[in-house]
């Protein structure tokens, strides 16, 4: 069952007590642990749920179209982004982690961190329904949409847009290594755009790399 201060960790997090205490310590719990039961289930619900809850949220406070609305979307529910909200609200004291992931720093990984954020989410929607998850979603991500998330041009579509301006290729990305065990892996990756150059960067994700190496690249050469 759940520890006592977790127990008040998520009450606060929901706004009332757990229900089926079971299933949120299924979605506090990672695979390195052995348990029968890990967050990836609830994991794969909350991603869905969160991201009807931040479109429908989207859709009633801005104007822009869809491209505009996608790209605030994708980058409120990022892995980062939950991240960033799970390490706010101090949930990395609360995943149930084994040894080895605990002592390679999978508290903080970010990898770890949105994932269990999206399983909370999971577990709130089984247990309470989508209005008290909305609820809930809604106070954590408040900051957030309020906030520049996804308002700038994506990375990525700034440095196409920018080699199709200066009559150049497309840029090509390029895994250059892949390190880490699997609760807290490393992507390094290479983009490059003929003729003008490369640039590297290294994230938790694929996505996120490829993203800072075209932020990386825009720096140097855009």
């Amino acid at each position: 069952m759940l520890e006592p201060e977790t127990h008040e960790f998520l009450t606060a997090l929901a706004g009332r007590p757990p229900v089926d205490e079971p299933l949120w310590l299924e979605a506090l719990t990672h695979g390195s642990t052995g348990a029968a039961r890990d967050y990836q289930r609830l994991e794969f619900l909350g991603d869905r749920v969160l991201g009807m809850v931040i479109g429908e949220w989207l859709y009633k406070l801005e104007q822009g179209n869809e491209g505009r609305l996608s790209q605030r979307l994708n980058a409120l529910v990022s892995g980062s982004t939950c991240a960033a909200v799970a390490r706010r609200i101090g949930l990395g004291g609360h995943i149930r982690l084994g040894k080895q992931a605990r002592d390679d720093g999978g508290q903080d990984s970010d990898n770890i961190l949105g994932d269990v954020m999206e399983a909370l989410i999971g577990a709130s929607f089984v247990t309470h329904g989508f209005e008290a998850t909305r609820d809930m979603v809604r106070r954590l991500w408040q900051d957030v949409i309020k906030g520049k998330t996804g308002q700038a041009k994506h990375p990525k579509s700034a440095l196409q847009e920018w080699a199709a301006g200066n009559r150049r290729k497309m840029p090509e990305y390029r895994l250059v290594e892949r390190s880490g065990p699997d609760h807290a892996a490393r992507f390094t990756v290479a983009v490059n755009i003929n003729g003008v150059g490369t640039a590297e960067a290294t994230g938790s994700s694929l996505r996120e790399a490829e993203t800072l190496a075209a932020e990386e690249f825009m720096k140097r050469f855009g």
